[in-house]
């Protein structure tokens, strides 16, 4: 499995597929590449796509740090460098997005175009409490309840009700997808603690703001914030599809951004 080593050792994981303009796909809390698996084949046939799975997940290092969201979006830098990509198209759903969000501020030569997916500029009252009872349910009741009630924030009430056995099957491997608890509390507290909402002003690359009107993590109001505060930033707000938007309505997310980043 391809792995490059980041500055202070640990092993981050990463795929590449297809060919064309480089084009990274970044995903949220959970962290894995797998989350863009339904989404590869469409753009691998019009770029070079580039996933990884963050460090602290997946087949990544577990290490044991303090994460912050200026962390994770350093960690995309230097994969980003050791593939010798200079500049490249962005997607970051969530968490990705946030990561995202500090790229475009701080280093603003590195990405063409950009796609905040699901994601916020700064934390609020909703968003701060529904964080803290998951991080509670992880960390008093465990793996195993935090997937379960994960579940029914990142999901539409329709999706849950007809994935009845996906989610149970998610739930019975909850301690191999979350070996190491205190890993995913601090990449809570990281994402709990981002602020980028006076820099939106700073991003200068076109952007596409996305969201879902039934978003119960993002609400549409963090994207249409968004949309607002970014000089060059074209917003949507599609009608349904939870958190996982681009996964529960993958042909209108896809037709969307498709056709952003060849606009």
């Amino acid at each position: 499995m391809p792995h490059i080593t980041l500055r202070d050792g640990a092993a981050l994981y990463y795929e590449t597929h297809g060919s064309g303009p480089p084009l990274m796909l970044v995903s949220g809390l959970g962290g894995v590449a797998t989350f863009w698996q339904p989404h590869v084949e469409a753009f691998a046939r019009h770029f070079s796509v580039v996933l990884h799975d963050h460090r602290g997940t997946g087949r990544s290092t577990l290490s044991r740090i303090a994460y912050s969201v200026t962390q994770m979006a350093d960690d995309a830098l230097q994969l980003m460098d050791a593939l010798g990509l200079e500049r490249a198209h962005y997607i970051g759903h969530s968490t990705g997005g946030a990561m995202g969000q500090v790229i475009a501020t701080d280093h603003p030569g590195r990405l063409d175009r950009l796609v905040l997916c699901g994601t916020w500029a700064r934390t609020d009252a909703f968003f701060r409490r529904l964080f803290e009872v998951r991080a509670l349910v992880l960390k008093h009741l465990g793996p195993q309840a935090y997937t379960k009630a994960s579940a029914l924030a990142l999901n539409m009430p329709a999706w849950v009700r007809d994935h009845d056995a996906d989610l149970v099957a998610n739930e019975a491997i909850a301690s191999q997808t979350i070996p190491e608890p205190e890993i995913v509390l601090s990449r809570i507290a990281a994402i709990v603690a981002h602020d980028r909402r006076e820099r939106l002003r700073d991003i200068t690359c076109p952007t596409l703001a996305i969201g879902a009107r039934d978003d119960q993590v993002t609400p549409a109001y963090f994207t249409e914030e968004i949309g607002r505060l970014v000089p060059d930033c074209r917003t949507v707000v599609l009608p349904e599809g939870g958190h996982f938007f681009p996964n529960v309505v993958p042909q209108a997310w896809q037709r969307i951004v498709l056709d952003f980043l060849m606009g």
